[in-house]
Parts: C-alpha cells; structure tokens; sequence
C-alpha cells in the first residue's frame, strides 16, 4: 500500500521517482545522496497563521523564509512555525518527512519563486525516503501560489 504522499501524487496524476536513501545529517549530504544540487532539495515548512489555520511554504535548499516577505504576501502581522507535536498534528507527517502532497490537511501551499522550473526533490511522508518531481507540475497540482518568500540561509 502506497505511503498517503505517494497516494496523493498518483491521484495527481504526476510522474515522480522514489529515493530511498536513509538518514541523512546535512543539506548537502540530501542533495548528493539524491544526485541533485543543493537548491534542489526542497524544504517543506509548516507555518501557523493562526488558531487552526496552517499553511506549507516549500523553500529551495539553502534558503530560508524571509519572514517580512511572507507576512506581507499573506497580509498578516505575524505567524510563527508550530512545534513538532503540532506540525505532525496537523499534517499527518513528522518533521523532516512533512509533504504538502497527502497531508491530512490540504493547507494552501506558497513557494519560493526559485524551485520553478526546475527538478525538485521533496519529502515523502517517511524518513529516509524523497520524490523527484517536475517542480511546476508539483506546483500546479497544489495550486500553490509562488512569490519571492526566501532569502540565503545565513552562512555560520
């Protein structure tokens, strides 16, 4: 029986790839055992716009949300990311596994205007496991909306 990611990807109608890779420790470890590039493994992030109210924000790998581009998009003067308990309460999925496709919510979806075009690779639903998809297809069948949302992850 497919995982509910995989399910709802079918019911999609989109070709994907399965890649079962293990644990991972790094961004950069994700990408190569992949076989893509860093802005290519795409982050799924669970913000909270308010009591019962959730959304995704898919970011490119090796950014991260530009928390004043977001609010202005949305409209909103704050928000704020739930704690684990709550994100998998609210998604069906624990971190670092959390997909926007068969979630148990269909939150609405933004993504960073810079996974366009490209192959993504994203979480699906279980650790160690990710699906290649073409990013505009994904896009299209989660009728996300795609704004700048992001900016460089700070270098340490």
């Amino acid at each position: 029986m497919p995982s509910p990611a995989l399910a709802a990807l079918d019911a999609a109608g989109l070709a994907y790839r399965v890649i079962r890779h293990g644990p991972v420790t790094s961004l950069g470890e994700a990408a190569a055992v992949r076989g893509v590039e860093v802005p290519d493994v795409v982050k799924t992030i669970v913000v909270r716009r308010g009591p019962d109210d959730h959304l995704f924000v898919l970011t490119p790998g090796g950014r991260v949300i530009a928390w004043p581009k977001l609010r202005a998009l949305l409209g909103v003067n704050r928000l704020s990311m739930p704690d684990a308990a709550t994100a998998k309460a609210v998604t069906g999925y624990e971190r670092g596994t959390i997909t926007p496709f068969g979630a148990t919510t269909a939150w609405p979806v933004i993504a960073d205007e810079r996974v366009r075009g490209r192959t993504i690779t994203l979480g699906a639903g279980e650790h160690g496991v990710a699906v290649a998809v073409e990013a505009d297809a994904a896009l299209a069948a989660l009728g996300a909306t795609v704004a700048d949302v992001t900016e460089p992850e700070p270098t340490r």
